[in-house]
């Protein structure tokens, strides 16, 4: 920054405020991120006073520090938004440097997700569907089975299938339109005929009558959709009747477990095929929502049998190199 241009004075308070008005246009929810900034503005703002450039290394790393956060990663997100605030302040000519100079935490106990294969899942399924009704909760073994079904054949997130509407279900065509789901984006996912039957035999028993197109897909009573935090704490009280046997270095399922098992099952089903996973790596990120196939590969978990199926293709194509090398 040139120095002879001295930074716009502004406060902390309102700092935050035009730094999230500026995220929210650009279609951003930032809701945990707001929350964050909202913190800070209310540790820092008597400190800095009506002046931004107050603030210094020191105060930021007690804000920090004084934060419960006690995993790496978790300590990690909130370093993160709070740098990435600081320098957009910087580009806007708010201050002249970015006052946190904090180091991220290393994170040395990396979860692996557990993976459910074919018939684990319709174990998983039988015992949702005999799930009881509750006081409040009609068809509940009905409509858990069809969300766990949903989730792990198709990769949705848990908060994309609980927000579903009848409208948003085309069997005609076989797609689901996804709404404002991460990033505030929306698209369209289509569904094979077996997920088709399983969605129409649901529709037809949970809807007898003529369905409003506004109405919740995933519901118990008409006020609204049943929440995430439900479908987490059925999932986590039915798993643990499988008898599963976790690997080591593997941790206890959990709900979006079965958003990997989508992801390396399909890998492994185009390895299988015949089909280059590096030509289709783009249609599966955007298939589940993904921005960039960087953001894909994180839930691509190596596994042995995906090592078997690279290491075959790997010695095909080999041995076919070495066979042209040979050939009159």
């Amino acid at each position: 920054m040139n120095a002879s241009i001295a930074p716009l004075q502004a406060s902390l308070a309102d700092a935050t405020d035009r730094f999230l008005a500026y995220k929210r246009a650009l279609n951003r929810g930032y809701e945990t991120e707001t929350r964050t900034l909202r913190l800070l503005t209310r540790a820092l703002s008597d400190q800095a006073g009506s002046d931004l450039r107050r603030l210094s290394p020191q105060m930021l790393d007690t804000f920090l520090l004084s934060r419960p956060r006690h995993r790496p990663r978790s300590y990690n997100h909130l370093l993160g938004v709070t740098r990435h605030f600081f320098d957009w302040a910087i580009v806007q000519g708010l201050i002249e440097r970015n006052p946190v100079q904090a180091s991220p935490r290393r994170d040395g106990s990396t979860r692996r997700p557990y993976l459910f294969d074919v018939d684990q899942m319709r174990r998983l399924l039988a015992l949702a569907r005999a799930l009881p009704d509750g006081p409040n909760a009609a068809c509940r073994g009905l409509v858990y089975e069809t969300v766990f079904a949903v989730l792990f054949g198709l990769g949705l997130r848990v908060g994309e299938v609980s927000r579903l509407r009848l409208g948003d279900v085309d069997l005609d065509h076989a797609i689901l339109t996804i709404r404002e789901s991460k990033f505030g984006k929306s698209r369209l996912v289509p569904f094979g005929p077996r997920q088709a039957e399983r969605l129409a035999l649901y529709i037809g028993e949970r809807f007898p009558r003529r369905p409003d197109a506004h109405q919740a897909l995933f519901s118990f009573t008409r006020r609204g959709c049943v929440c995430p935090g439900a479908i987490s704490q059925t999932f986590h009280t039915l798993w643990p009747r499988l008898g599963l046997t976790i690997p080591p270095g593997t941790s206890a399922p959990r709900l979006h477990d079965l958003r990997h098992s989508f992801a390396v099952a399909t890998l492994l089903r185009w390895y299988r095929e015949g089909i280059d996973p590096n030509q289709r790596l783009l249609h599966l990120s955007t298939f589940m929502g993904h921005v960039d196939p960087t953001s894909t590969a994180v839930y691509l978990t190596i596994t042995d049998q995906l090592l078997m199926e690279a290491d075959g293709r790997f010695r095909a194509h080999a041995l076919s190199r070495v066979i042209t090398g040979w050939a009159p």
